[in-house]
């Protein structure tokens, strides 16, 4: 079994990153299905808005 670095996965400023982009992208997602939309494009729009949140978040979280 190989010795652990202790080096963590990803960093704490990108794991923060990503868990925001998760709570923006199920929100969004969760509001268009609310909004009575079919959960496809549910889906997509919590994909969408989880992608594109990630670039602001990394300028704003820096």
């Amino acid at each position: 079994m190989p010795q652990s670095t202790g080096s963590p996965l990803i960093t704490q400023h990108a794991a923060v990153v990503f868990l925001l982009a998760v709570v923006i992208g199920l929100s969004v997602g969760g509001l268009t299905a609310a909004s009575g939309k079919p959960w496809p494009v549910a889906a997509i729009a919590g994909l969408t808005a989880a992608g594109v949140s990630i670039q602001p978040a990394h300028r704003l979280i820096g």
